[in-house]
C-alpha cells in the first residue's frame, strides 16, 4: 500500500508539471497522423503465450534484461497482453528516448528495435507483434530498474559498500502505469529527486555542447618542477592559452613572457578552487593535469556522478547530515534546505571513508578514544613493541578480554594476545577526537569529530583521517543536534567541558548521517568538480561503457 501511495504522489507533481495529454507531442505511431493507422491491441493471450517456452535471454534476435521476469508476469495474468493501448506505446518510447538527459542510453532500451517496429505496426504480422509486445515489457522494466538504482552494482564493485540498493516492485510500478494511463508518471515517479542528481542533468546538457564544440585543447607538458611564484618556465604561454580556452585568463599570451607573474597566479588560484585543488597557487602535477582535462573528460565525469547518484537512497530523511567525501564537505539539511555547512577531514586512500548510512544515537563530550582494529593492528601493537614509553606518551589505558586494565609490563608485546585487547587513550587536549563526538553506530566504526589540528582545515586537500570524519566547528554541529532538549544549553554545555568528563547524550531528533562521494554538481549555476581521490571514475566509466 505504502508503495502505491509513494507513486500517487509522484503521479500527482509529474501532472502539474508535464499537463494534459493534448499537450503532447505527436508520439512515434502518429508522427505522421495522416498515414497512421490506429492499432491498439499488439497480440493476442494465445500468440504471446506461444513465445514464451523459447524466452529465456532473448526473443528473436533481441537481448532481453528481465526474462525471468516476463514469464513471471505474463504467466500470472495468462498472458494477456499489456500495451494495448497506443498512448500508452508512445509514452514509453518518450522515456526512452529522454533517457539520455540522465546519462542513460536509449539504445540500452530496444530504442532501434521499437523504433522500427512501432513506425510500421501496420505493416507487422501477428508473430512480429506479439515479439513487440514482450520487448515494450522488458524495455520498461529495465529503464525503470535504471532509473530506481543505477546500472551498476556497487557492491560488486566495491570491497566495502553499506548502502542498500533501492528497491523496486517492477511489475506493481508497470500496473500502475497501465491502471493510470501515464507509463511517464511511472517512469517519472523512481527517477531520483535530490538537487545534487537535478544540478548534474543541467550540468550534463551544458558539457555535451561543450565537448560537442571543443576544438584541440592546448597541452600543457607535465614534465619538469612545480612552478612558484615568480619563477621563470617555457611552459607558462601554454598555461595562459589553456586557462584562456577556459575562461580564466583574457589578457594578450606573448610567447616570451615566461615569469609567473601575479596576474597568471591570481588565475590559477581560481582556477584551482573551481576544480578542488589546493588553492595555493603553486603550478605543480595536479594541476596540470587538471588543466590537461578536456571537456570529454569531464563530460564522463558527470555521467558517472548521475550514476552514483541512482545507487544512493531515494530519500535522505527530513533532517539529515550528508557528507561528500570527495569534497571535504558536510552539510546539514532539514526539510530540504541546508542549515550549516562544515568542512571535513576524511579518510586516507589507503584507509577509505566507506559510503554507508545510519542514524545519530548520541554525542559524547570530552571523549576517549578506543583505538580501532586496523590502526591497533598497523600502529599502536609495533610502536608500543619498539618503544617501552610509547603507551604512556599516548596517554593509552589497556584492557583484556575481561575488561581488566593492565599495565604495559604486563603486555608480552610478542603473543597473539595482544591482538584482542583493547586500547583507549583517555580524554584530554592530545586525545585526537578533541571535545565532542557524535555516535551512528555502524559496522565500520565510523563516527563524525572534534580534532586538536584544527589548522588542517586550511587545506584544501583533507584525506588525511583513518577513516572517520573530521569536522570543522563540530561544537556547532553538536549544538544543533541538541537544539530541542532545552536542558542542554550553552551554560551546560560548557559546565560539561570543562568537568573534562566524559559525559554521553542520547540524541532525541531523528537525525541520519549520509556518508557519500561525488566528485561534480552543480552549485548556482556552475558545474564545479572535485579531485577523484579514491581514484574511483575511471573504472565506473569502463563498467558504464561496456555495460
Amino acid at each position: 500500500m505504502k508503495f502505491f501511495k509513494f507513486l500517487m504522489l509522484f503521479a500527482f507533481v509529474f501532472f502539474i508539471s508535464c499537463g494534459d495529454d493534448k499537450d503532447r507531442k505527436p508520439g512515434i505511431e502518429t508522427a505522421k497522423e495522416e498515414e497512421a493507422e490506429v492499432i491498439e491491441k499488439l497480440a493476442s493471450a494465445e500468440l504471446i503465450a506461444k513465445k514464451f517456452p523459447g524466452v529465456l535471454n532473448s526473443v528473436g534476435t533481441i537481448d532481453l534484461q528481465h526474462a525471468n521476469l516476463l514469464d513471471s508476469i505474463y504467466s500470472k495474468r495468462d498472458y494477456t497482453p499489456i500495451w494495448t493501448e497506443r498512448a500508452l506505446r508512445e509514452d514509453l518510447y518518450r522515456s526512452i528516448e529522454r533517457a539520455t538527459e540522465d546519462g542513460l542510453e536509449p539504445k540500452d532500451y530496444h530504442l532501434s528495435y521499437l523504433k522500427n517496429s512501432l513506425t510500421n505496426l501496420s505493416e507487422l504480422d501477428d508473430e512480429e507483434r506479439s515479439l513487440t509486445e514482450i520487448i515494450l515489457t522488458d524495455a520498461f522494466f529495465a529503464l525503470a530498474s535504471d532509473y530506481n538504482s543505477g546500472k551498476l552494482n556497487p557492491a560488486e564493485i566495491y570491497d566495502i559498500w553499506g548502502v542498500e540498493s533501492n528497491k523496486i516492485d517492477l511489475p506493481g510500478l508497470l500496473d500502475y502505469g497501465v491502471r493510470q494511463k501515464n507509463i511517464l508518471a511511472a517512469i517519472d515517479s523512481v527517477v531520483p529527486k535530490h538537487e545534487v542528481y537535478k544540478g548534474l542533468k543541467r550540468s550534463l546538457k551544458e558539457y555535451r555542447k561543450l565537448a560537442r564544440n571543443q576544438e584541440d585543447p592546448t597541452f600543457v607538458s607535465e614534465e619538469g618542477e612545480s612552478i612558484k611564484a615568480d619563477e621563470k618556465d617555457e611552459r607558462i604561454p601554454n598555461i595562459k592559452q589553456r586557462l584562456k580556452e577556459l575562461g580564466y585568463w583574457q589578457q594578450e599570451i606573448v610567447d616570451s613572457a615566461i615569469t609567473y607573474e601575479k596576474p597568471l597566479q591570481e588565475a590559477v588560484k581560481k582556477f584551482q578552487e573551481k576544480y578542488g585543488i589546493e588553492t595555493d597557487g603553486v603550478i605543480g602535477g595536479g594541476t596540470i593535469k587538471t588543466l590537461n582535462k578536456t571537456y570529454q573528460e569531464r563530460l564522463e565525469q558527470i555521467l558517472v556522478n548521475l550514476e552514483r547518484w541512482r545507487w544512493y537512497p531515494k530519500n535522505l530523511g527530513d533532517q539529515h547530515i550528508v557528507v561528500n567525501i570527495a569534497n571535504y564537505r558536510l552539510h546539514f539539511v532539514r526539510n530540504g534546505d541546508t542549515v550549516a555547512t562544515h568542512r571535513t577531514m576524511v579518510g586516507t586512500e589507503a584507509r577509505k571513508t566507506p559510503v554507508f548510512s545510519e542514524e545519530i544515537e548520541h554525542i559524547v563530550y570530552n571523549p576517549t578514544w578506543t583505538i580501532p582494529p586496523t590502526i591497533k593492528r598497523k600502529d599502536v601493537i609495533p610502536s608500543a613493541a619498539k618503544d617501552p614509553d610509547y603507551i604512556s606518551k599516548k596517554n593509552y589505558s589497556i584492557f583484556d578480554r575481561s575488561g581488566n586494565r593492565l599495565s604495559t609490563s604486563e603486555v608480552n608485546w610478542s603473543s597473539s594476545e595482544v591482538k584482542g585487547y583493547t586500547f583507549r587513550q583517555e580524554a584530554g587536549p592530545a586525545n585526537p577526537l578533541g571535545l565532542v563526538k557524535i555516535i551512528y553506530p555502524n559496522k565500520y566504526m565510523i563516527y563524525l569529530h572534534d580534532t586538536p589540528s584544527k589548522s588542517l582545515f586550511n587545506k584544501n586537500l583533507r584525506a588525511q583521517s583513518s577513516g572517520c570524519v573530521r569536522v570543522q566547528d563540530v561544537l556547532d554541529l553538536a549544538k544543533m543536534l541538541l537544539s530541542d532538549q532545552p536542558e542542554y544549553d550553552e551554560e551546560k554545555i560548557k559546565e560539561i567541558l570543562d568537568s573534562g568528563k566524559t559525559t554521553t547524550i542520547k540524541i532525541t531528533q531523528k537525525v541520519k548521517v549520509h556518508h557519500l562521494y561525488w566528485t561534480a554538481w552543480n552549485e548556482n549555476g556552475s558545474t564545479h568538480f572535485a579531485e577523484d581521490v579514491y581514484k574511483r571514475d575511471a573504472a565506473i566509466y569502463k563498467l558504464l561503457s561496456a555495460n
